[in-house]
């Protein structure tokens, strides 16, 4: 899983960061719920965002819930919706078959790790796959071709990115408004690609090492375990082409109290996340402050 998507949390209000957290936390208890506890170790902020997207105009009442990070004070999460239940599927869809293909890329001890993560992840895919049975098959036919993009050395950023922002497009099928899933598909379909390519620009210098395919080295034929300038300075045009799409597509959307967070993501956060990634800043050690959870850490640290 990724987890690059968030608000640029030090602009904004308290009531607008807890109001993210709130479906970070609320996403967190649906997948412990629904798939049980192994299930919330895969939470993350991209699939937070596509949770609020799908859940405007479903209605924020909150409620307070405790959990193992809260035991005492709790926190606020947001109540229970469609649109965090579909999160919910997706994420563990996705996860399962991430972890099958890591699987089929390392030997018998090197895979180890994946062989007991999705062992442990059997029983609430195979729950996931009868609740969204189409997005399962999508998934696999995606993940399929972007195998094959990585078997053919694809040398094309949008041909490489093409199988995963297509299948963060097939979420969109759950709206029902016909207008609203034309402008979903859009945002999310340009959000799987930046998501995509900032990855890839992420693990250039592990892949470099490691010898894994990596689209970025085939695009700008790098050898060395770093990007050229020239190489950067055009990757990040097309990283910020692609969040100028998504915010447009955003800008068709009512986004009603959402709208400061939704407007600080597609058009300011995105922005420096990307610049941080090409700098190689973008890891940064938590601050630890005493009584706060974990997630909470990672969402506040701010680029």
């Amino acid at each position: 899983m990724f987890g690059y998507v968030r608000p640029a949390a030090h602009r904004l209000g308290e009531a607008d960061n807890e109001r993210f957290r709130s479906v970070y936390c609320g996403l967190c208890h649906v997948l412990g719920r629904r798939y049980g506890l192994a299930a919330r170790f895969l939470l993350n902020f991209d699939f937070t965002l596509l949770a609020i997207l799908l859940s405007l105009g479903e209605g924020t009442e909150r409620c307070v819930r405790r959990c193992a990070v809260h035991p005492c004070r709790g926190c606020a999460v947001l109540r229970e919706t469609a649109a965090l239940d579909v999160a919910a599927d997706r994420i563990v869809i996705l996860a399962w078959w991430q972890l099958r293909d890591h699987i089929a890329d390392h030997g018998f001890w090197s895979g180890l790790k994946y062989r007991l993560a999705a062992l442990l992840l059997r029983r609430a895919y195979r729950k996931a796959k009868t609740l969204a049975a189409s997005f399962d098959t999508a998934v696999q036919k995606h993940l399929d071709e972007l195998a094959l993009r990585e078997r053919e050395h694809c040398a094309s950023l949008d041909a490489a990115a093409e199988p995963f922002a297509a299948l963060l497009a097939e979420i969109a099928s759950v709206e029902t408004d016909e207008t609203r899933r034309r402008i979903l598909t859009q945002l999310f379909y340009h959000l799987g690609r930046w998501i995509y390519l900032a990855d890839a620009a992420d693990d250039f210098r592990e892949d470099a090492k490691s010898g894994n395919y990596n689209p970025l080295r085939y695009r700008y034929g790098a050898e060395a375990d770093v990007l050229p300038e020239d190489a950067k300075r055009s990757l990040a045009e097309t990283l910020d082409a692609s969040i100028r799409r998504m915010a447009g597509a955003y800008a068709l959307l009512d986004a009603g109290e959402w709208a400061p967070l939704l407007d600080s993501i597609f058009y300011d956060s995105l922005f420096g996340i990307g610049r941080a990634v090409l700098d190689g800043v973008y890891h940064r050690p938590p601050r630890i402050r005493s009584g706060r959870g974990a997630e909470e850490e990672r969402y506040e640290r701010s680029l």
